[in-house]
């Protein structure tokens, strides 16, 4: 009952921020996975939702691992027959799943049978003493705050029955060490419809570069002037990237005062009350979360991608490089939070940038925006790296795959 009820107010909070064609679409789509049925085979995820975070650690690894001969479900945590499932499966992976009574009694079952359970996380929500920085936290009430004392599954964790653990960085799986695990680092990755949406909006940016290209020549300034603006972008995941945003507010204020032609595209919730939006609301377009197809869209409308993050924040250090390489799928370049993981996806000055400081970001940013050949040269090179890398189709784990193959029972 206590999920129940939390389900009801997120549902609630979603369509607020959304609308209630768009929200109701997101939650509709979590009501119905409730009850989406779920064969048999090899290895089950399980979910403690349906968002952006369940869609990569659930449903695109399972890609990954059935384009290696694994044969996968996904599920979610409230699915009513949930612990049915443990007879039609072999290896266990749950993801940021609340520690409920149905859950516990999944894990029991798993353990009679004597198959594996995996511990799956993106995130330092697991561990109750990062929770203080978590903005989402903050907001819950004493209900939520309950079910999240002990950290998102942190039970699982902690459990010695449990050997392994996967996760997304380096950062993470150096913290999940420390839980005397054995961690495979298993990437984010876009999966075969996201390259194929993602293809179909490259293709059609292109088209539209071409067609403006032509109209240069035609007569008046306006066309001319509107192929000279430079579109920068910034995709909001949640409403916590607010302060991930103003790390460069300060920045975009500069950028924008010295090159008039330059533009901003938010889109996802973001609230932005500043000098920024005081002096040049007329060049910033903001709009609403996006179903998975348009997003690429939106992406492929700008010239150069921003990817800040909160300083000396460890959930921000935890965070993946997805806005990398879901900007390499369609060729826009990126600027990055100069951190441990965007270090290790971006090779600065040449798939992308990295910025470290107010200085640099001014001066990278501005690198871009004067120099047409360097961004398509970047976007390029990026695009190289994610269809090699950041696609569920060309993944390669052999480590991880070879452990899986040993824990099935045939």
């Amino acid at each position: 009952m206590n999920t129940f009820l939390i389900k009801i107010g997120k549902s609630w909070q979603v369509i607020k921020r959304d609308g209630v064609i768009n929200g109701g679409k997101r939650v509709c789509g979590a009501f119905f996975a409730l009850f989406r049925s779920v064969g048999s085979g090899d290895i089950l995820f399980i979910s403690g939702g349906v968002g952006d975070s369940a869609r990569y650690r659930t449903t695109h690894v399972a890609e990954e691992l059935e384009f290696n001969d694994f044969e996968c479900g996904v599920t979610v945590q409230d699915n009513p027959r949930l612990v049915s499932y443990v007879n039609k499966f072999s290896v266990f992976i749950f993801h940021r799943t609340l520690y409920t009574k149905k859950v516990q009694k999944m894990i029991e079952e798993i353990k009679k049978q004597n198959k594996t359970i995996i511990f799956e996380t993106d995130d330092l929500v697991y561990d109750p003493k990062y929770l203080k920085h978590m903005d989402y936290y903050k907001k819950m009430n004493s209900l939520e705050k309950r079910l999240y004392e002990n950290g998102v599954g942190g039970e699982i964790l902690r459990d010695d029955y449990v050997k392994v653990a996967t996760t997304t960085t380096k950062f993470l799986a150096d913290k999940l060490q420390e839980e005397n695990k054995k961690v495979f680092i298993v990437p984010n990755k876009l999966s075969k419809e996201d390259v194929k949406n993602a293809t179909m909006s490259l293709r059609q940016s292109e088209l539209n570069s071409v067609q403006e290209s032509d109209h240069l020549g035609e007569g008046g300034t306006t066309k001319q002037s509107q192929a000279d603006i430079i579109k920068l972008g910034y995709f909001s995941g949640t409403i916590s990237h607010n302060k991930d945003f103003a790390t460069i507010t300060n920045v975009l204020v500069t950028i924008m005062e010295k090159y008039k032609n330059v533009e901003l595209l938010l889109v996802g919730p973001l609230d932005i009350e500043s000098e920024l939006v005081q002096k040049f609301k007329n060049r910033i377009k903001q709009l609403p979360y996006v179903a998975r197809k348009k997003h690429f869209a939106n992406i492929a409308k700008c010239d150069i991608n921003l990817a800040p993050l909160e300083y000396d924040n460890p959930f921000c250090e935890a965070k993946s490089e997805l806005k990398f390489f879901e900007a390499g799928i369609v060729k826009v370049p990126t600027i990055a939070v100069d951190n441990q993981t965007y270090r290790e996806a971006i090779n600065d000055g040449e798939d992308g940038f990295v910025a470290g400081n107010t200085e640099e970001w001014v001066s990278k940013l501005a690198q871009l925006i004067k120099d047409k050949k360097l961004r398509i040269q970047m976007g390029k090179k990026a695009y190289q790296k994610t269809m090699n890398k950041y696609t569920t189709q060309n993944a390669k784990n052999d480590e991880y795959y070879d452990y899986l193959n040993n824990k099935l029972i045939s």
